[in-house]
């Protein structure tokens, strides 16, 4: 195969299709591009566009937007909507600035969008860079063909070898590395060698490759199974060859030190597996990192008896690792045990308290900076319980996250939330563009179904689709199609969505401009302290001016003071939430504040005095 290098040089004898019903400009292209060494077509409207295409297909387009008869903008629909033309490149050369004309030509499929009068280095440069792009996504495939037809090479030789020798069942077809059942026998030999020998001591490590699956679905599994590979031929060398490093199952891997001196001796065997994962791994074009988190064990004749109980125990600490910040060692310690015994004891208290409905909603008011009234509530959770009082979020949303308890606590929670709405609609508390926030977790993006089941749930309080928000948290929703064909149907059904907690994630223009949301909601970290930190405040002023040229809402989380206000507002920020206006607040009280026709001008009325102090109901934790 050709260097990658050589593959990526600059192309010559392309072929560029030039569109434009201006015969000078045709002619002034076309004689700059041939002089470069560009094979080089015109056409002076779009129909002869079409038949030139049919005729050969182009390497570039170079279109015009305003042509008689079919525009630029339909040329490129089509040309998209055609899987043999879909993949041409087509770069816009018009006279048109307007941002509203640029965002339709890359809503049609443009790869690139120039504006006239032009600089013809400009013209050649971007043509250029983007023959080079189709060059490089065609090195691309073929390495990939490249690499698929290793892997099915070295697939079809461990299935011969299967056939041919009765040990290879021990053993992981990708890795070659010892499997769960070997793993299982050399750790029954290990505890047997404890219980006869009292000076016998050995250590189990429990490896986990961290943020692995997104490695998986960025580049696909052909890679994950090469990048598994890799981590396999550096974890080897840091082992001696009496030790076993096995293939647990997917990006896990156990590692078994027969004869271990004490904590100090496993602890830098174990920093020598992080260590080794440091460097970068190269796989086909990409060049990715990868860490791990790792749970240590070392055997004790009391609590280790079977290997079951070893592993528990390594995966306990592993977990542990984990959740302290991942690339992270840690022994396994009793209280680990207890500890997860005592998430499962949460775990059954929270089945028990869905069905006895314990989960009731508490509100916070969202307010019209400008206007300073409350214009919507979000609804957040909370756990009556009937022993420990009432529980905030934090003590039990991850769990119910976790085992997947979190859509039937929500669906319960929203079908309340939707009640009370009516109900205050009823009393003529609340007018008809009042609405409720809800939060969805990443588990209700991966149900196709959410869309009708919160259609059934409007239409059971009659309610209107636009009396419902939804929240979502933009990494719940990074390259996951199954979750945006989810937001795209609820927006077909006329809900709003909002993305949570903008700017602490994955934040990017890209995902702005492709996910079906209506507003962006700026994180609180960002208004602490913000009209005495200028890049705070430039930081906000700079999201609500993308936010208004992608037609978004904004609201601000977080406001806890009357000067906070007054920035925003001047930074032309429309709505927010905070303790300045309230806590979150059980129905009844939320009932009593719109009853009293509560507004955020009253309350900064009555606590102008900078060194006013909140009321109680202000500051207690949400």
């Amino acid at each position: 195969m050709k260097s990658l290098a050589h593959q990526l040089a600059a192309p010559q004898q392309s072929d560029i299709l030039i569109v434009d019903d201006t015969i000078e400009n045709l002619v002034f292209l076309a004689s700059v591009l041939e002089s470069e060494g560009y094979l080089v077509r015109k056409a002076r409207n779009g129909a002869m566009a079409l038949r030139a295409v049919q005729d050969a297909l182009p390497d570039l387009i170079l279109l015009d937007i305003r042509m008689p008869g079919m525009d630029g903008y339909e040329v490129c629909r089509r040309l998209k909507g055609d899987p043999v033309t879909a993949e041409i490149p087509v770069m816009f050369l018009s006279a048109l600035d307007d941002v509203g004309d640029k965002v339709k030509a890359f809503e049609v499929g443009a790869a690139d969008y120039m504006t006239k009068p032009f600089q013809i280095d400009e013209v050649l440069v971007r043509t250029r860079n983007q023959l080079l792009l189709q060059s490089a996504l065609q090195t691309v495939k073929q390495l990939n063909v490249c690499l698929e037809d290793k892997v099915r090479q070295r697939t079809r030789q461990l299935e011969f070898a299967n056939h041919q020798l009765m040990e290879m069942a021990y053993h992981d077809a990708l890795t070659g590395l010892p499997n769960r059942s070997l793993l299982s026998e050399c750790l029954t030999r290990a505890i047997e060698s404890m219980q006869h020998d009292p000076d016998y001591q050995f250590a189990l490590m429990f490896l986990d490759c961290d943020r692995f699956k997104l490695i998986n679905d960025s580049f696909g599994h052909a890679v994950g199974d090469a990048l598994l590979v890799e981590v396999t031929q550096r974890l080897l060398p840091c082992i001696q060859p009496d030790d076993t490093l096995a293939r647990f199952g997917g990006d896990e891997f156990v590692v078994l030190i027969n004869q271990i001196d004490g904590p100090e001796q496993a602890a830098a065997i174990a920093q020598s597996l992080l260590t080794a994962l440091e460097p970068s791994f190269q796989l086909t074009t990409q060049e990715v990192f990868i860490n791990a988190s790792i749970g240590v064990v070392l055997s004790d004749r009391d609590l280790h008896d079977t290997p079951e109980k070893v592993l528990r125990d390594a995966d306990t600490a592993m977990y542990s690792a984990k959740n302290r910040g991942r690339a992270q060692i840690n022994f396994f310690a009793p209280a680990m045990q207890q500890a997860s015994a005592h998430q499962l004891q949460i775990e059954t208290g929270i089945r028990q308290a869905i069905q006895r409905e314990e989960f009731v909603p508490y509100y916070q008011p969202i307010v019209d900076l400008h206007r300073q009234n409350v214009t919507g509530v979000e609804v957040l959770c909370r756990w009556q319980h009937p022993e420990q009082g009432l529980l905030t979020p934090n003590f039990f949303i991850p769990i119910a996250e976790e085992t997947h308890l979190i859509v039937d606590l929500s669906k319960s929670l929203l079908d309340k939330a939707c009640a009370q709405l009516r109900q205050w609609q009823r009393q003529q508390l609340v007018d008809d563009q009042f609405y409720i926030s809800f939060n969805l977790a990443a588990r209700h993006l991966g149900m196709r179904n959410l869309p009708h089941q919160i259609a059934d749930c409007l239409t059971r309080h009659q309610l209107q689709p636009h009396h419902l928000h939804l929240e979502i948290t933009e990494s719940d929703v990074l390259d996951n199609a199954i979750a945006i064909n989810v937001m795209k149907a609820l927006r077909q059904q006329g809900l709003k969505l909002s993305v949570d907690d903008f700017g602490t994630g994955y934040s990017s223009l890209s995902y702005l401009y492709t996910l079906p949301v209506n507003t962006i909601k700026i994180d609180r970290v960002f208004i602490k302290d913000i009209d005495q930190n200028p890049k705070n405040s430039s930081i906000v002023e700079a999201i609500v001016g993308i936010a208004k040229a992608l037609n978004l809402d904004v609201i601000i989380e977080g406001i806890d003071s009357v000067q906070q206000t007054r920035h925003l507002r001047k930074l032309n920020c429309r709505f927010g939430q905070g303790y300045l206006f309230s806590q979150p607040l059980p129905a009844i009280d939320i009932q009593t504040l719109l009853a009293e026709n509560y507004s955020a001008s009253q309350y900064i009325q009555t606590h102008r005095s900078q060194n006013s102090t909140l009321p109680a109901r202000f500051t207690e934790s949400s």
